[in-house]
């Protein structure tokens, strides 16, 4: 049950999630730099799934799943994880980390928009608003460094974009169709199934060298492994069981700007009038979309 006013225990778990998402951008992107895409994602992500199993089996939560069950289980996951995951971490080959981060958190945006075709939820006019802030948001990331930059960053953008919209899609989906388990069990499997694709891809296409990581890249992938894909995940759905639901959507916005900043500070990705902008511009939109 989501209680009515908020618990300053559920803001703090709140505010461990959203800052471990936001700070995973520039270390992924430092990443990419040792290791290709897919296998970056994919053996963090089963990873996190195992240290997650254990986790929600030492709380006693089952992971047992009804046979009927499975093929929804495999699309939320292929929506929820393996599209968004695996088309977000593409896009870094193109854009920087905070262009990445803006781009791919106009969810909120998108899943307002199709709540309209799989909910029957009219879109308002504040949710046509978001959409238009959203869309400048994409048009000053791609031209604000010229045309010519700017087509070139097109196959980034059309990577995160298409995730984005992916992971919107399987939340309104799942709001559709909820999964009738313990959240954190589902949350064990969608990490999980949804891995095995990226997996899949990265021994059919990628060759990682695990052997030539330095260190640092090592604890980058315990970092994303443990902390956003794993304590994150249980801190967001442990959140939602003590906070209103729209409290804790508005809280996600912390994200892009955590990610933002975090890679101007960490590896000196530009932060100017541009990226301030297209900043401003997606959190308009979001805020509008969650208040719409």
């Amino acid at each position: 049950m989501i209680r009515s006013r908020s618990d300053p225990r559920g803001l703090l778990l709140l505010a461990f999630a959203v800052i471990g998402w936001g700070a995973n951008w520039p270390p992924l992107k430092l990443l990419l730099q040792e290791l290709p895409p897919m296998a970056a994602r994919a053996w963090a992500g089963l990873a996190a799934a195992l240290i997650l199993a254990v986790l929600v089996r030492a709380a006693g939560t089952p992971l047992s799943v009804p046979p009927a069950l499975w093929p929804r289980l495999w699309l939320a996951a292929l929506l929820n994880f393996s599209g968004w995951m695996g088309l977000a971490t593409l896009s870094l080959i193109w854009l920087e980390a905070g262009e990445a981060c803006i781009i791919a958190y106009t969810m909120p945006v998108w899943a307002a928009l199709l709540a309209w075709p799989v909910l029957g939820e009219v879109p308002t006019p504040r949710r046509l608003g978001a959409l238009a802030c959203g869309l400048l948001a994409l048009l000053v990331v791609v031209g604000g460094k010229g045309i010519d930059l700017g087509l070139a960053k097109l196959p980034g953008v059309a990577l995160a974009l298409s995730g984005s919209m992916l992971f919107a899609l399987g939340t309104v989906v799942t709001k559709r169709w909820p999964l009738p388990m313990p959240a954190p069990a589902a949350v064990v499997w969608q990490v999980g199934l949804g891995s095995l694709p990226l997996a899949a891809a990265t021994l059919l296409l990628e060759r990682p060298d695990f052997a030539a990581l330095s260190p640092r890249s090592w604890a980058f992938l315990a970092f994303m492994a443990s902390f956003p894909l794993c304590l994150c995940y249980l801190a967001w759905f442990a959140a939602l069981r003590r906070l209103p639901a729209s409290l804790a959507t508005v809280g996600t916005l912390l994200a892009p700007v955590i990610g933002v900043i975090g890679s101007a500070l960490l590896i000196g990705e530009g932060f100017g009038l541009r990226e301030g902008a297209a900043l401003a511009l997606t959190l308009g939109g979001v805020l509008l979309a969650v208040r719409g």
